[in-house]
């Protein structure tokens, strides 16, 4: 028998779920949705705090620049001095600072580019708790992992 043949153009494909879950699991994602929203904020603050120096720094001074190493070290110095933001995993938390640079990445280079307004992607801004919609992006080893053996999510540890 011959092995299957694979299309040259074959990819991944990307699914969402929504997920129905018991009252307690609710619970615990939404406190980890308001860790990763509180450390998206972080983000967006020291992105902007960075840009206003820039702005008006001293004249020979080298620009200052936030990118996701800067983030990442935020992070590690947020979960080790803080207790609230370690409570929770630090999957989602580094999968959102992935995403917060490659927003802004995309916010400046349409920027550079110097696409219509319109056309623009924009910086990326606060996600208040009203207004926000809660996503979590887990990574395939991280999604495995946080299922038990029937396959159903299993909730964060209080």
């Amino acid at each position: 028998m011959a092995p299957p043949q694979v299309a040259e153009d074959a990819g991944y494909a990307r699914f969402a779920f929504r997920l129905r879950v018991p009252s307690t699991v609710r619970t615990s994602l939404m406190a980890e949705w308001d860790r990763c929203r509180w450390i998206w904020n972080e983000c967006v603050a020291k992105s902007r705090q960075i840009h206003a120096w820039n702005q008006n720094r001293p004249e020979g001074t080298p620009e200052r620049t936030c990118g996701p190493a800067q983030f990442d070290r935020m992070l590690t110095e947020a979960r080790r001095t803080t207790p609230w933001p370690a409570e929770g995993s630090s999957v989602p938390q580094q999968q959102l600072i992935r995403d917060f640079g490659t927003s802004r990445a995309r916010a400046q280079k349409d920027i550079k580019d110097r696409l219509p307004v319109a056309r623009r992607a924009g910086m990326p801004t606060w996600k208040t708790k009203r207004e926000a919609l809660p996503t979590l992006n887990y990574t395939r080893p991280a999604a495995s992992a946080s299922r038990t053996a029937s396959g159903t999510p299993r909730a964060a540890s209080p």
